[in-house]
């Protein structure tokens, strides 16, 4: 399997400092792997909005797929030395990292943090890169049909199982915070709560100041992470399915 196969079916694809030619030429069996992973991987509404501490669980079998796949959590230390004494050391924590003999392939899935997250996440690949403790870094996000999508995903949900105010939507383990509920009653007139709670929900979740391709792009514009070689994946809209 190769990018391209990803980028047939909806994924957002973007690769920088010949990231490409680097994957396909010394890193053919992880790319395959990591294309097979991200083809294989779905969400259900359900997942999407309910409530929930930590990660989602839908990321944790996408982390699990990765693990499985030998592409493991770890960690890099890089030390300095002069004239054989330990000066300063820094270490690097990578969600996952696939080791080859050709050298390593480092990425992090940034789902639904806040947005400086992509700041770290490139800084590191640059400073690891740099040091040659890593040959390429990828980052997996929300894509741009995805993130577009997310209103119409949400509103059919609601429709969908007859959320019609805010005492329906315990059945499903969602507590609106204050900042929704505000929302939602003062823009309500008549029956139009699905619409107005869905439109509110997705604002606060998954807001303009999330970690979502357009704000990847910003970064990587602005020339952060170089000169990493950078392989950038946007989920699709796709990937959501709706249950019966």
């Amino acid at each position: 399997m190769t990018l391209t196969d990803l980028a047939s079916v909806g994924f957002d694809i973007k690769h920088l400092n010949h990231a490409k030619a680097v994957l396909e030429r010394d890193f053919p069996q992880p790319t395959s792997e990591l294309c097979e992973i991200l083809l294989d991987f779905t969400i259900t509404v359900e997942e999407l909005v309910r409530r929930g501490g930590g990660e989602a669980p839908f990321t944790q079998r996408l982390r699990h797929a990765f693990e499985s796949h030998g592409w493991p959590k770890r960690e890099i230390t890089i030390g300095k030395t002069v004239d054989g004494e330990e000066r300063e050391s820094t270490t690097h924590i990578i969600d996952h990292v696939r080791t080859t003999d050709a050298g390593l392939v480092a990425l992090e899935i940034e789902w639904n943090n806040k947005d400086p997250f992509y700041d770290r996440d490139l800084e590191n690949f640059q400073r690891l890169h740099h040091e040659g403790a890593i040959s390429v870094g990828v980052i997996i996000t929300r894509g741009s049909s995805l993130q577009s999508s997310l209103h119409q995903i949400v509103l059919e949900f609601a429709n969908r199982r007859r959320i019609t105010g805010f005492n329906d939507l315990a059945a499903f383990d969602l507590e609106p915070t204050r900042r929704q509920r505000e929302i939602v009653e003062r823009r309500l007139v008549g029956d139009n709560f699905t619409d107005e709670w869905s439109q509110a929900f997705v604002r606060d979740k998954f807001g303009t100041a999330t970690t979502h391709w357009e704000k990847l792009l910003e970064r990587v514009g602005r020339g952060v992470g170089n000169p990493c070689p950078l392989l950038l994946i946007g989920i699709p809209a796709q990937s959501v399915q709706q249950t019966p």
